[in-house]
């Protein structure tokens, strides 16, 4: 049987589960546009019911996600009769373009009791390499190795080429997990400036800390590592501006004072306590 647009329906039959192999013949991406490829060879759905449920299904890998969830993310919440017939044909159709000679082996979607699982190999998935990385580069910080710590927390935030899924709009049981990944890319950019204050790269870091400032405008700990950057790069007039900007921005918005961490970086800043100064021999680390 086909629907109307060529797409074969999904045989009532149950997929065993499957371990993935280790061997990334398949690509998915959801840090940047929707991206699967196999082989090489470009396989994104373009329609975007397709793209939706795939989407949905890279966002949990290697777990369970139950058919009511993927009719909630596919048509909200006053489906169609015939959702769970159309999924299973959308469920078939991502099955098919994940499979091609040995192509397989890093890649299932697997069925199980009205559930679908895409199980999917670390490497072979940007999202799961880019959280590998990220718990390396904690442990490196937690280890007291912040050379290790930056080029793991750098290389963890290359695994994005833009906004998560931007290219799909995300449902009401996608977008939690849209704003999450957002939410840990912040946070591992947080790190990774953190870390590289400490080795001394403040005047490499002014031109993103100016960007990230001015993109999270209310965001107190991005402008407190952009005032203690300017003030190691002997800007401590500029710092101090941004305190000011920043505390006019929260009480215009929200009518509250930024938090007694920051006032006393202003404080130190303002009074120039060598405290703030760079470890010693960090400024010449790379």
């Amino acid at each position: 049987m086909s629907t109307p647009s060529g797409i074969p329906a999904e045989a009532p039959t149950e997929v065993p589960a499957e371990a993935p192999a280790v061997e990334p013949w398949v690509r998915i991406g959801v840090l940047g546009p929707l991206s699967l490829v196999v082989d090489g060879e470009d396989r994104t759905p373009s329609a975007p019911k397709p793209r939706q449920l795939l989407a949905l299904l890279m966002l949990n890998a290697n777990q369970m996600v139950r058919a009511g969830e993927c009719i909630t993310e596919l048509w909200g919440s006053h489906p169609p009769k015939t959702a769970l017939s159309t999924l299973q044909t959308y469920v078939l159709y991502i099955r098919q373009i994940l499979r091609g000679g040995a192509t397989d082996r890093s890649c299932s979607l697997i069925t199980r009791n009205q559930s679908y699982q895409l199980g999917v190999a670390p490497e072979a998935s940007d999202r799961l390499r880019f959280e590998n990385l990220a718990r390396l580069g904690r442990e490196a910080v937690a280890t007291g190795d912040p050379v290790r710590a930056s080029r793991l927390f750098g290389e963890a935030l290359e695994q994005w080429r833009g906004p998560a899924l931007a290219d799909v709009p995300a449902g009401a049981v996608g977008s939690p997990h849209v704003v999450e990944l957002e939410e840990a890319r912040k946070g591992v950019r947080e790190w990774r400036v953190e870390v590289d204050l400490q080795l001394g790269r403040h005047r490499e870091l002014l031109t993103e800390l100016a960007g990230l400032s001015a993109q999270h405008p209310t965001h107190e700990n991005i402008h407190a590592q952009y005032m203690l950057a300017l003030h190691r790069s002997g800007l401590r007039p500029e710092a101090l501006g941004v305190f000011q900007r920043l505390r006019c921005r929260l009480g215009d918005h929200f009518g509250i004072e930024p938090v007694p961490r920051l006032r006393r970086l202003y404080e130190a800043i303002d009074a120039d306590d060598p405290v703030l100064r760079a470890p010693a021999g960090a400024l010449h680390a790379t």
